[in-house]
């Protein structure tokens, strides 16, 4: 079993941000969430970590009603990485990512060995073990996003649940995150605005439009170029390079030019 979504609704303060909406990915897969700004891949990732209640639909873990696991518990097995984490607290790198380790610590402690091994793992996981001492308000935005990255790691999940973890990050270490992504044994859920990383990596994707889903499926079923004028109201050329089973997407300058009728 794994992390699903069905049929969930949220009303947050009158205003219906997601709607209807069931993911059910296979174990072990990547699935990404793509569409506009405001589309509710945001507030769908919460709904999937039981930040929030659905208005209406279930989510479950391992068949549960995540409203009835506790917290604790869910996050042994989701761990979550937003787009915006800070603190006031100027703490190493090497601490921010022993945070992970708390869901697994009971009232007597956890186990320091199996800890500083998942801390160890995680920071050489995302290239920062030598930074492991380097404190959090001297790193860069695309570090501190890393850092995050390894606290979730550190966290040892079933489920990751990323939002837009490539902001910040250059275009080498966007393609050594997401490569990372997919090699854990974990089913990950991903907000995506580069739709040519969506294609790159995700084995699914799905495609939100005020907190609806427009699309779901393979990436080369999903990416077309209709679908990305209807979504964005931009021009696209989808080229596919048929003997890495690879999606190119090549944009075109100017917006979707409006029939005349």
């Amino acid at each position: 079993m794994t992390l699903h979504a069905n049929g969930v609704t949220w009303n947050r303060g009158g205003a219906l941000v997601v709607d209807g909406v069931t993911v059910t990915p296979a174990q072990g897969a990547t699935v990404g969430l793509l569409g506009p700004n405001g589309s509710g891949k945001s507030s769908l990732l919460r709904l999937l970590n039981g930040v929030v209640r659905p208005t209406s639909g279930v989510v479950t873990l391992d068949g549960n009603d995540l409203t009835t696991v506790r917290r604790k518990d869910i996050a042994r097995a989701v761990a979550v990485v937003s787009q915006h984490a800070d603190t006031d607290v100027d703490i190493s790198v090497r601490d921010v990512v022993r945070l992970g380790r708390i869901p697994h610590r009971g009232t007597f402690g956890g186990n320091p060995a199996a800890d500083e091994a998942a801390v160890a793992a995680a920071l050489e996981h995302t290239g920062l073990a030598a930074k492991a001492d380097r404190l959090w308000h001297r790193l860069s935005g695309g570090e501190k996003q890393r850092v995050q990255i390894a606290r979730a790691l550190a966290q040892q999940p079933r489920e990751l649940l990323l939002d837009e973890p490539t902001n910040h990050l250059d275009i080498h270490h966007q393609l050594e995150l997401l490569s990372l992504v997919t090699r854990l044994p974990v089913t990950s859920v991903i907000a995506l605005h580069d739709l040519n990383l969506a294609a790159m990596f995700c084995d699914t994707v799905i495609v939100l439009k005020e907190g609806r889903v427009v699309a779901g499926g393979t990436p080369a079923d999903v990416l077309t170029s209709d679908l990305i004028a209807q979504m964005y109201n931009v021009r696209a050329e989808v080229l596919v390079d048929e003997p890495k089973g690879r999606l190119s997407i090549l944009f075109e300058p100017g917006p979707v030019p409006v029939p005349v009728h």
